[in-house]
Formats: C-alpha cells, sequence, structure tokens
C-alpha cells in the first residue's frame, strides 16, 4: 500500500491511499457476493448475448458448406449477422444500465472509500474488475449454452456424425472469439459507470438517501 499526497486550500494536505490490485479484486468479489441477485441479472444479460452468438457461429460450423457467390446464402449470412450484432448491442445497453444501478446503489460505500483516501483510479478499477469478473464466467456459460443447444439439435439430425463434423480447434478458437467478445463488451458498458463514480464528490455521495 502508498499513499498520494495533494495539496488543498489553505496550505492543508489531503492524504490519498493507493491500494494493491489484490485488496481491488478482494473487494470486487465481496460485493458480488453481497449483490448477488444483481450480479446475476448482469451476467445473465451477457449470457443470453454470447450464446446467441456462439449458437449462430456453431450452426455454421456444423452446416454443410455453401455456395459464398450465391444471393440466397450471402442474404441469410448478413441477416445472422445483424441480429448476432443487434443481440450484442442490446446486451451491452443491459449491462450499462445494471453498472450504473450498482453505482446508485453504492453511493454511500464509493463515497466512504473516497473520504478514507481512495483514489478514483482505484474505483474505477473496482468496477472494471467486478464487470471483468462477470464478463469472464458469463461469456464461459453462454459459450457452452449456444453451443450445446446446436450441438443436440444436430446429433438429433446427423447421429453419431455430429462428433467429427467440427474440430477441436475450431470449437477452441470459437471459444475463445466468444469469451473476448464478452468481457470486450462488458468492460465498454462499464466505462461510463465507473468514470460516474470515479468522480463522485465523496460529501456528496454520503449525504445522498437510497
Amino acid at each position: 500500500m502508498s499513499t498520494v499526497q495533494h495539496a488543498t486550500g489553505k496550505g492543508a494536505i489531503r492524504k490519498q491511499v493507493q491500494l494493491p490490485l489484490s485488496v481491488a479484486f478482494r473487494i470486487a468479489l465481496l460485493n458480488i457476493r453481497v449483490r448477488f441477485l444483481r450480479a446475476l441479472i448482469t451476467a445473465a444479460g451477457i449470457m443470453l448475448g454470447i450464446a446467441f452468438f456462439t449458437a449462430v457461429r456453431a450452426a455454421a460450423l456444423y452446416a454443410p458448406p455453401l455456395d459464398p457467390n450465391d444471393p440466397a446464402t450471402i442474404e441469410a449470412a448478413t441477416r445472422q449477422t445483424w441480429l448476432v450484432v443487434m443481440s450484442l448491442l442490446m446486451s451491452t445497453v443491459g449491462i450499462s444500465n445494471s453498472m450504473l444501478m450498482a453505482v446508485t446503489e453504492r453511493y454511500k460505500e464509493i463515497g466512504t472509500m473516497k473520504c478514507l483516501g481512495a483514489l478514483d483510479s482505484f474505483i474505477v478499477k473496482l468496477f472494471f474488475l467486478e464487470s471483468g469478473l462477470l464478463g469472464v464466467v458469463a461469456s464461459f456459460i453462454g459459450f457452452f449454452v449456444g453451443w450445446g443447444l446446436v450441438f443436440l439439435i444436430n446429433l438429433f439430425r446427423q447421429g453419431s456424425a455430429v462428433f467429427s463434423a467440427v474440430s477441436l480447434g475450431a470449437l477452441g478458437w470459437l471459444l475463445l472469439q466468444a469469451m473476448a467478445i464478452g468481457v470486450l463488451l462488458t468492460v465498454v458498458a462499464t466505462i461510463l459507470p465507473a468514470i460516474r463514480a470515479a468522480k463522485m464528490p465523496p460529501a456528496a455521495a454520503l449525504r445522498v438517501e437510497v
């Protein structure tokens, strides 16, 4: 732990505490446990968006090769891409709204930490860690939900041939894509709530009745 001193009016010095990343990580885990229902709602939005993305991509992997010059194929691919983008955007809006509500619920907590000397960067780090953890877990679950549904559908259609239809490398790459997109969207959706929490005046935050 280190401290940073800032000069204020009339020669007074305000001391701010710079806490290590491990402390922020423990606080983020505690916040998730304490507000498990809100965390579950946030994670559900991520999971559904990633599950839809994975289902669309997995269906393309299990489907027979299509003619890229066929207008019907191009139109179907464009429609699927549009639906995936819209679902991910809706998930991002839902995550951002949930994190903004989390800031509102934690006015006094944020004000107390800032009064005790927590830096603005620590508050931002706290929200990013919390959303990042939710993004990792929800994206992982969402991948298996989306892929599992497509796998079961193709298992009834193709039988045992479904086990060799897609390589493990292709599934691994799809998993990495799903995880990266889920975490990226979660972090992007948290930028505005995190900045709002960090810029909050401590005294004003403590006076808010929630």
